[in-house]
C-alpha cells in the first residue's frame, strides 16, 4: 500500500487503541493525516475540549502513529508548545522562531546527524505542530485587550498562512538563512476554553436566544421528570469565540472546530483499566514489585469511575484524584493488607474510602 492510499479508517483505527470516547476529534485528524499522506491540501483544525477529555492523549496517539508507520515517515516530525511561547516570541520580536527550530530539531533527530540540510528542512516542513493551552493568547481579558494574546494570535496566524518564509537556521544547520516551505504544516490548537460553556449556555437560557432550549421529558426513579439537556457542540457558534477572545481573522485558519465530549462512566472505566498510565495500572505495578497481586472488583471500578464523573470539567484526571482518595493508605503498607500475596479492591473499601457508605 503506497502513502497516497493511506486510508482515513487505518488511521482511526490506531489511534482509537489509545483514545477513548472522541470519535469525532479522532475522524477529524484522521481525515486531515491522510490528506497529508496523498500530499493534498490539509486545513488546521482547533479542539476545544474540558481539561482530561484527552486532547493531549490524542496528539501522543498521532505521534507514536506517525512513528511507527512507515508509510507515514516523512511526515513524522511532531512538535508541541504551549501558546503563549508565541505571545513571549513576538513580543521579542521573534514570531515563530520556536516552531521552526523545534521542527528543525525533531527533524534530525529522525534522520540522523548525517542527513544533508536539504532533507531536515523537507522533513521539518512536512511536519504536525500541536499548540497547547490555545485558549489562553485571547485577545482580551475581562473587557480589556490583551496585548500578548493579540501578538501570540497574530504569530500564529502568520505561520498558519501556508506559505513560504524566511528562516534563520542553527548553526549545526550550516546557519545563515533559508526558505521554509510551510504549505505542508498542520496546526492543531486545543484548549479547555474555560467559560465558553457557561457563556454560551447563558445565551441559549437567559440571554438573547432564551426559550431556544426546551426542556425534555424523561423517567427517573419511576417520575416523570422535565430537565434540560445542553450540549455545547449544538449551540457553539463563530460569534461566542469572537467574544471569548479569538479574532475572526485567527479563526479563517481552522477548517475544523471540533468540541471533545465530556467522559461518561463507561469511557472513564475503559481508561481507568486500559491506560498504561492510569492510577490502576501503576498501582498493580506497585504491588507487583512487592511481590502481590492488585486486583480490583468490577463494581469497585464502576464506583470509581462514578465518583469521577461527578467532575466531568476534569474528565480522566478525576481517575487519578479518586482512585488516590481510595488506595492511599493501602498502598502505604501493601503487605499488611494482602492475604497470600493477593489484595482484592472491593466495593466495600471503596465506599469506605469516598465515604459512600
Amino acid at each position: 500500500m503506497t502513502p497516497a492510499t493511506l486510508s482515513a479508517q487505518e488511521i482511526a483505527a490506531a489511534l482509537t487503541r489509545r483514545v477513548v470516547g472522541q470519535e469525532a476529534a479522532v475522524r477529524e485528524m484522521s481525515v486531515a493525516i491522510a490528506k497529508k499522506a496523498a500530499g493534498l491540501g490539509v486545513g488546521h483544525i482547533l479542539l476545544i475540549g474540558s481539561s482530561g477529555t484527552g486532547k493531549t492523549t490524542l496528539m501522543r496517539a498521532v505521534e507514536e502513529m506517525l512513528a511507527s508507520d512507515a508509510r507515514l515517515a516523512g511526515r513524522s516530525a511532531v512538535v508541541r508548545l504551549h501558546a503563549n511561547v508565541l505571545g513571549e516570541e513576538a513580543e521579542a520580536g521573534r514570531p515563530g522562531a520556536a516552531v521552526f527550530r523545534r521542527l528543525l530539531e525533531r527533524a534530525r533527530e529522525q534522520l540522523g546527524d548525517a542527513a544533508t540540510r536539504e532533507q531536515v528542512l523537507e522533513r521539518a516542513g512536512q511536519g504536525l505542530v500541536f499548540v497547547d493551552e490555545v485558549d489562553k493568547i485571547r485577545a482580551h481579558v475581562g473587557g480589556q485587550p490583551n496585548t500578548r494574546g493579540i501578538r501570540a494570535q497574530e504569530a500564529l496566524l502568520t505561520l498558519m498562512e501556508n506559505e513560504v518564509v524566511p528562516v534563520d537556521l542553527p548553526a549545526w544547520l550550516g546557519g545563515g538563512s533559508a526558505s521554509f516551505d510551510a504549505r505542508g504544516l498542520l496546526f492543531v490548537c486545543g484548549g479547555a476554553f474555560e467559560g465558553l460553556y457557561d457563556a454560551v449556555f447563558d445565551r441559549v437560557t437567559i440571554g438573547e436566544d432564551k426559550g431556544q432550549l426546551q426542556p425534555v421529558t424523561a423517567v427517573e426513579d419511576g417520575k416523570v421528570v422535565e430537565r434540560l439537556v445542553f450540549r455545547l457542540a449544538d449551540w457553539l457558534r463563530n460569534d461566542d469565540l469572537f467574544e471569548y477572545g479569538m479574532t475572526p481573522q485567527f479563526l479563517a485558519r481552522f477548517d475544523a472546530v471540533v468540541l471533545l465530549e465530556d467522559l461518561g462512566v463507561d469511557e472513564l472505566v475503559k481508561i481507568f483499566l486500559d491506560n498504561p498510565d492510569s492510577g490502576f495500572q501503576q498501582t498493580r505495578a506497585w504491588f507487583a514489585s512487592r511481590g502481590i497481586q492488585f486486583a480490583i472488583s468490577p463494581d469497585a471500578v464502576r464506583a470509581i469511575a462514578r465518583a469521577a464523573a461527578r467532575q466531568p470539567r476534569l474528565g480522566a484526571r478525576a481517575l487519578k484524584e479518586v482512585f488516590r482518595r481510595v488506595v492511599r493508605d493501602i498502598e502505604y503498607e501493601p503487605e499488611k493488607h494482602a492475604a497470600q500475596s493477593v489484595f482484592l479492591l472491593d466495593l466495600s473499601h471503596v465506599r469506605r474510602a469516598l465515604g459512600d457508605g
